[in-house]
Parts: C-alpha cells; structure tokens; sequence
C-alpha cells in the first residue's frame, strides 16, 4: 500500500493535466448519469472508477502523485453529480414551457447553482468531514484504491497488480452491458420481463404486475446501493405492487371512493381495460404521489434530526476563520479557500441567479410586472433552502453515501415549497395561473437542487481528500472546475436525448418507434409544481404518504432499538420503491441481493478486501458501459432518424424474453466470476 509521507516531496497536486483528465472523465460520467437518471431515475457515484482510471494513464508520468490523482478523481466525480439536475430540468419541456433545452439557460441553472453548493459546503466541512465522525463510505472506499492504486516510493507489486487488474475489470464490465443493450436494441433479447394480472374475487378483484429490467445498469447500481437500501426498496415495492394498486383497483374500492365523492382513477378507465394498463395508471397518477409524501417526510425527519450538528458544525467553521483571520497558521490540510473568497464568489453566483431570474421574469409577460418581488423572493429561496439542503445531503452523504442520499426527497420539497410561494405572489400581484408560474418554479428549485446535489457529491470528496493528506483549498478549486465542466455538457447530451427519445408531455421524438424516457423524478416534480399552482394536487394521497411515512420512520426505530442497529428500514430508500417502476426497483433488488452474496463469497478468502473493491468497479463499468451506449444510440437515432436502426427482431415476444433473461443471468454470474478470479490473482 502506498505510504504517503513516503511519497515525493514535491506536491504535485493541483496540475493543469490532472484538471483536463478531469475534465474529460467528468463529461464521460455526466453524459452516463444523464442517461441512467433519465432512464430509471437513479444516478451513481463516479468517484472510484474515475480514481482507477487516473490511476492508470497518470502511472505513464513518474512525477505524479497520490494527490494529483485526487485531483483528477474529485474533477470528475463533482462533473458526473452533475447530472442529477435532469431531476427537476426535463419538466421544463414537460410543462411546454421549453420545447428543447437552451445552451446558456441550462449552463447557468447548472453551474450557478453548483458553484453555491461549493461554497455552500465549504463551512461545512470541518463539522461534518472532520469532526463529524460520519462514516462516509464512499469518500473512505475511494481514499482506499488512492492509496493503494497511486505511485509512491514504497507501493507494493499487489498494488501495481491491483491497479491494472482493477482498470481491466472497468472495462470488461462496461463492454459486456454495453454488448448485451446492443442485443436488446437489436430485440433479440427483451429488455424487461414483466406480467400484469387480475387478482381473484377473494383478494379483491384488483389488478397489479410484477416484473425486472434486463438491465445490467440496474444490476450494478444495486449492488453499490447495498442489501440495506435494497431490501427497504423492496418493502416499498411491496406496499404500492402489493397492497396499494390491488386495492385502489378494486372494483369494491372503486364503487366505495366513488360512493364517498372521492376521485378515482380507475374509475375513469374503460369498464375492458386490461390489467396493465389499469395497475399502470394507478402507480402512475395515484400510488406515486403517496411514495411522494413518504420521501417528503423522510427529508423533513433527516432536518429535524441534523438540526443541533449543523449549528454546532457552523460555529466551528465559523470559529476555525475566525483564528485565521486573526493571523494563525492553520496546517496544510486545514486550509479552505479564504471566507472572503468564499463569500465573493457565493455573492457573485447570487448576482448571476439574480440576473437570471429577473430575465425570466421579463420575458414571460403574465410575470414581468412581479420582476422585482420575484427577484428578491428568489434569492431569499435560494439562500435559505438552499444551504439547509447543502447541509442535509452532506450530512446525509456522511451517513450512508451519495448515491443513496435524499436528493430526491429535497427536489420534491423545494418544488413544493417554491410552488406554494408562487401561489403567494400570485394572490399578492393578482397574476393568473400561468405556465409560466410553474416554469419559474421550476427553474429557483433547479437551482436549489443543483445546490443539493454538488454539496451532496462535495463534502464525500473531501473526506477523501483528508484521508490521504489534500490540501482543501486546491480540492475546492478542482470542484469548481469540475462544475463548469460538468454543466457545459448537461444540455447538449440532454437536447440530444429529447430528439432520440422524447420525454412525456413534451414534443415528439424525431423518429417514430422510439421509447420515450421516464424521467421519473422530472415527471413528479413537475406534476406537483403544476398541481399546487394549479389547484388540482392530490394532497389526500400525499397526506396518506406521508401517515405511512411516519409508521415507517417508528418501525425503523423500532427495529435499530430491537436489533441494536443490525436491521434499518430507510424511510427514504421505502419510499423510492413507491415512486420507481416496479421493473427497476426489483432489479435493483437484484443487484443489491448479488453484490451482498458476491461480498459473502469472498469473505473469508486472503484477497477479500481487493475483491470487494473489485466488485464495486464491475458495477461501476456495468453502468457506463450500458449508459454510454444510450447516449451513442440516441446520436445513431437523431443522425438516422429511425429509432431501430439496429433491429433484427426474432419474431415472437416470449422467445425473446426467455432467452433474455436465460443470457442475462449467465453474463452477471460469470461476471462474478471472472472478477473474483481477477482478485486472487493480485
């Protein structure tokens, strides 16, 4: 393992070739996390397989160093967290607002926000990085493959070994999900196995479906959100597949909300509907609103409880200036970038929004003569939600690790939230409701959340940073970079996916055949936003969410009292089992339940600790490789204009489907295999 006081004296740690690499890794993993986000709703960390592969194209430079590693590591790692904005920016062309995604429009909603969640974390590092006592488990896993993978005067043979081996490993799991996306575009094997049914008179009458994507992107996201994350998804699953469509389907549920005057949207559909199409409408149009709830009082539960830390970690950081300014040399590892620096570019950002909004503002006629009020309430907004919402993702980025942090419970109360101030400034200016209310809701809540998320990915950053000695200013610089790196990219892949795919309620694709992209959180963020401004949102299922969220967070403390801490049941990760199609959640179901038996295998073997690092870059390279196929598959669309440009279909469905999940499962365990064997080899 690499020693770092061993390591040359130099520090060659901040360098122009490290922020390019950087760079160009951030725009590999943005444009994967766009599309894996935009397909099933879920982003992953980037952090470590950028690590491996700095690790080796730097090794051809002998005067690189752990650091600079680092550096190009937390570059593109910040660039790929990026991409989480698609939660909340697609609803734009959702709405009709933005019939495509415009350049500097975008850019600025991205790297506004995203530098302000630089600054925003830069008090928070000392309370929640340093004296925190978090775990940070990826912050912690990524300082591990540095110190072992960087080149340093004592690194070991195995650690040259593992290196290598590791990159290998990347790349053979990105080649064979990008292989097997290649056979289910060309439909010679399906891409989901799902089957729809009607239950019998007994159990109600109502209708639900069960099925897994035959993705292996899923397959590796679940394996690094874990067994924990992964069976409370299911728990979640259960309660909207298993018990909340059965019974809001029901023919008896359905005469008795309608009895009540209560709406029902079953009861809309034609009396011959089939049962996928009425299970379907009801997790889309009710269900999902109740997971909704149970994700908005899970946020509110993590500030309550972060409230005491985060003003005790403020001082501190307050404080540790304090004694700065006042002349004391602070060591190496302490040295943030300077307040005053902090709070120069924190003003600028807010002047930049400032602009932006009242643009905005000015270019929709129903709000031009609110510019000012809007203005001010935006960065009233902005400041206030959006450093809480720093502080609960770094924290929560502390607890259980960035992938599993509550940025979707954050984007769903900021939207809410900012739409019920519109609703204010319309009662104050007397404006109509307008799509252009909603629109300007959407964009102060892109930038909150572009806060959420780069505060979210920084403070795991950091701790990696103190573990293996960065210095904290040049580390602060090296995410700003990879903001601006990350948020020039984010329109053109996401103008690039609306052409080949589309997204629901905006326009067309541009060639007919071509599944549309769910965006699952974009779709439920702007259907609250219109909800709230519209004066038609389901409070009554979001209400009931949120009850059920409440028995869940006390059966969850109950079981950690019971099992003393062995066994959680997330409240969050519960109701992301509501709000995800049922074909993604089980999947990662699957992938948790495989990464866990994977981890079980290698347990008790010499080489575990390479094998468990191992893993996690299979997983890591299965999600590139399948997510950097979408995006080149929706280029060969766009150019082709024809959304099977590759189709070479079998025939029948069922054949297609059986041998899917036949070739599937054979590829994932062989997979296993073939990594552990890289492993022991180390």
């Amino acid at each position: 393992m690499t020693d770092i006081t061993s390591a040359p004296k130099k520090r060659v740690e901040l360098t122009l070739r490290a922020l390019a690499l950087g760079c160009l890794l951030a725009v590999i993993f943005t444009a994967a996390n766009t599309y894996l986000g935009l397909l099933v709703g879920l982003t992953f960390a980037s952090a470590i397989p950028a690590a491996v592969i700095s690790m080796a194209i730097l090794r051809a430079f002998r005067s690189s160093t752990i650091w600079e590693n680092m550096t190009v590591q937390t570059v593109a790692s910040v660039g790929g967290a990026m991409s989480s904005i698609i939660f909340v920016l697609p609803g734009l062309v959702m709405i009709g607002w933005w019939l495509e995604f415009p350049f500097w429009q975008s850019v600025l909603i991205c790297a506004l926000g995203g530098v302000l969640g630089v600054t925003f974390s830069i008090p928070l590092r000392r309370a929640l990085v340093v004296n925190g006592g978090l775990p940070y488990p990826e912050g912690v896993a990524a300082a591990e493959v540095l110190k072992v993978g960087s080149r340093g005067t004592e690194q070991t043979e195995s650690a040259v070994r593992e290196n290598k081996a590791g990159l290998w490993v990347v790349v053979g799991g990105a080649l064979a999900s990008a292989g097997y996306a290649l056979s289910t575009a060309a439909q010679l094997f399906a891409a989901e196995a799902a089957r729809f049914v009607r239950l019998p008179a007994a159990l109600g009458g109502g209708a639900t479906g069960m099925g897994f994507g035959l993705q292996f992107a899923l397959l590796g996201a679940g394996h690094l959100i874990g067994l924990t994350v992964g069976l409370s998804q299911l728990f979640g699953l259960i309660l909207a597949w298993g018990i909340a469509v059965p019974v809001l389907t029901s023919p008896d549920t359905i005469a008795w909300l309608q009895a009540h005057g209560i709406p029902s949207i079953a009861a809309t559909l034609p009396a011959g509907a089939s049962a996928e199409e009425l299970a379907s409408t009801v997790w889309s149009r009710e269900v999902r609103f109740m997971g909704a709830g149970v994700i908005g009082v899970a946020a509110i539960w993590t500030l309550i409880k972060l409230a005491g830390p985060l003003v005790a970690g403020l001082a501190s950081a307050l404080a540790a200036n304090a004694r700065r300014s006042h002349g004391e040399v602070l060591d190496r590892t302490e040295q943030d970038l300077p307040i005053k620096l902090v709070g120069a570019l924190s003003l600028a950002c807010l002047v930049g929004i400032a602009g932006l909004l009242a643009w905005f503002a000015q270019s929709a006629p129903a709000l031009a003569g609110s510019t000012a009020m809007l203005v001010i309430g935006g960065l009233v907004y902005v400041v206030l939600v959006g450093f809480a919402v720093a502080a609960i993702c770094g924290y929560m980025a502390g607890l259980i690790g960035s992938s599993n942090s509550p940025v979707s419970g954050v984007g769903i109360l900021a939207v809410v939230i900012a739409s019920l101030l519109m609703l204010g400034v319309m009662a104050i200016s007397g404006v109509p409701a307008d799509p252009s209310i909603i629109a300007f809701a959407l964009i102060v809540t892109g930038v909150v959340f572009a806060v959420a998320v780069i505060a979210n990915d920084n403070l795991q950053d950091l701790k990696t940073g103190q573990l293996v000695e960065a210095t904290p200013w040049r580390q602060q610089t090296a995410l700003i970079v990879g903001v601006g790196a990350g948020a020039l990219v984010i329109p053109l892949i996401l103008n690039l996916l609306n052409q080949a795919f589309g997204f629901e309620g905006g326009p067309p694709a541009i060639a007919e055949g071509a599944q549309t992209l769910a965006a699952p959180q974009a779709t439920l963020i702007s259907a609250l936003a219109r909800g709230v401004i519209g004066g038609d949102l389901r409070w009554d299922l979001i209400g009931l969410g949120a009850v059920i969220g409440v028995v869940i967070i006390v059966l969850d403390a109950v079981l950690e009292k019971a099992t003393n801490k062995r066994i959680k049941l997330p409240p969050l990760a519960v109701g992301i089992g509501f709000y995800l199609p049922a074909a993604v959640t089980t999947m990662l179901v699957i992938g948790a339940v495989c990464g866990w038996l994977y981890e079980r295998a290698v347990a008790s073997k010499s080489y575990a600790p390479v094998a468990r690092r191992m893993g996690v870059l299979l997983a890591s390279g299965l999600i590139v490789g399948e997510s950097l196929f979408g995006v080149l598959n929706a280029g060969i669309i766009v150019a082709s204009r024809d959304a099977e440009w590759a189709a070479f279909p079998l025939g029948d469905a069922w054949p297609a489907m059986l041998a899917g999940v036949v070739v599937f499962a054979a590829l994932a365990a062989g997979l296993y295999a073939w990594t552990k064997s890289r492993a022991a080899k180390v």
